[in-house]
């Protein structure tokens, strides 16, 4: 293995051991991490090391995925002990439910509150406050006089530059934006996620990321990560795929921080 070669496995390898750390230090769910694809990637490398630092790296990486694989037993364990219940299976079970036996439930699981309220002297002193404070009835009354205006007519241009109508709908918006993406992507399947909302400017990155999250929300785009490669693509439908946001989706956070920005530009610009 060339010189190159090694280095790059060496850095697969510390993602692994990254991956691996971020279950104990961060809470990320250990069945995240996938144990077969990890083992086979050691498997893989584990012939090609030949200093003590590059075996002792791989004796690193096999003990957090040793923690990894404890902690999946450890959260199978805890569920099946703690008469844990899937709300996704609660859920079921509600809508299956009639009325009748709903209101059963809730007559059997509800416990009122009761509040006794009573008046006391610093609440009668309150109140004797606050009628002194009062403006005389005649004051309060009082209406001011309405001033009679001419109507007028005006553009939909000037509604647009006061920013009481939108230029263009939301939808309009995530459409065309719908169409940049597979414009960019062209004959590929896909594009990385920063090449696509990564521009000159900051905010313009902010409203591009903000737009990208609804395309995949509402069934334009999907995505694709790469956790050892640490990497995410955006790949573009042909069609809008309505079955999806009908779908129990599983969140997937991206920091588009002002950091991740520079640090994006500085890349690009090399």
């Amino acid at each position: 293995m060339s010189s190159k070669d090694k280095k790059l496995s060496s850095e697969r390898v510390q993602r692994v051991i990254e991956l691996c750390n971020s279950v104990e230090q961060r809470g990320v769910d250990p069945f995240a991490v996938d144990v077969d694809d990890i083992i086979a990637t050691l498997q893989k490398y584990f012939p090609d090391w030949e200093s003590p630092q590059e075996l002792a790296m791989d004796a690193q990486a096999v003990q957090c995925l040793a923690s990894v694989i404890q902690n999946q037993g450890n959260w199978v364990k805890y569920r099946s002990t703690s008469l844990y219940t899937d709300p996704f299976l609660l859920e079921e079970k509600i809508n299956k439910l009639n009325k009748e036996e709903l209101a059963t439930i809730f007559t059997q699981v509800w416990n009122p509150i009761i509040e006794m309220e009573q008046l006391s002297i610093p609440t009668l002193t309150e109140a004797i406050k606050y009628w002194n404070e009062l403006a005389p009835i005649d004051q309060r009354w009082q209406r001011n006089e309405l001033i009679q205006v001419e109507a007028g007519a005006t553009t939909r241009e000037e509604l647009v530059r006061l920013k009481i109508l939108a230029e263009k709908t939301f939808m309009e918006e995530l459409e065309s934006f719908w169409k940049e993406l597979k414009q960019t992507v062209g004959e590929a399947t896909k594009i990385l996620y920063w090449d696509f909302v990564g521009t000159n400017t900051y905010q313009e990155t902010l409203n591009r990321a903000y737009m990208t999250s609804f395309l995949v929300t509402y069934g334009y785009a999907t995505l694709e990560l790469v956790p050892l490669e640490e990497e995410v693509f955006i790949k573009p439908f042909t069609e809008p795929n309505s079955e999806l946001a009908d779908k129990r989706m599983v969140s997937v956070p991206i920091s588009v921080s002002f950091e991740e920005w520079t640090r994006w530009k500085k890349e690009k610009q090399q």
